[in-house]
């Protein structure tokens, strides 16, 4: 179950989204549903989330997602690159609004001097702008690491959504 600010964080992207008739995706990898979870623990959320993905493997980007391989490639799973495509891929085939996307280095493992551990990209597709993705370097362990990506995520889809008037 997510914390109480996870919890008053999804509160209020729900009003937004209800008040304005939009709609949410989720399209996740290094946190694996959190952002899903958070937003269908508030009764009322089938109201505006339509569904979400978990995308941890890369075919799973790919097939379910539409991330074309080739920026795959290019730039790794770890990118802003990827975490656009993302969002755009789970907005489109879920037809929704505003798709918000994650992918990251959750750790322990898997960091390097490039791309270390914590460093998390954010995608956000639909809204009054293109889509674009925030770049998070973040600290601690694991879990710690993938709830303030979830919370940083919801904090996008909040602005977001609180812009479309």
């Amino acid at each position: 179950m997510p914390g109480p600010r996870l919890l008053e964080l999804a509160r209020r992207l729900q009003s937004a989204c209800l008040e304005r008739g939009l709609t949410i995706a989720t399209a996740e990898s290094c946190t694996g549903g959190l952002i899903a979870e958070a937003l269908t623990s508030i009764p009322g959320s089938s109201g505006y989330v339509v569904g979400g993905v978990v995308a941890y493997a890369n075919e799973v980007k790919v097939a379910v997602l539409d991330v074309p391989r080739d920026v795959l490639a290019a730039h790794g799973a770890v990118s802003p690159e990827v975490a656009i495509a993302m969002a755009d891929g789970a907005r489109a085939r879920l037809a929704s609004t505003l798709a918000i996307s994650t992918t990251g280095i959750a750790g322990p493992d898997g960091g390097s001097a490039e791309k270390p551990v914590g460093l998390v990209y954010v995608g956000l597709s639909g809204g009054s702008r293109a889509a674009e993705a925030d770049r998070l370097l973040l600290r601690g362990d694991r879990t710690a690491i993938r709830i303030a990506a979830t919370e940083a995520a919801i904090l996008r889809l909040i602005a977001a959504a609180e812009g479309q008037a």
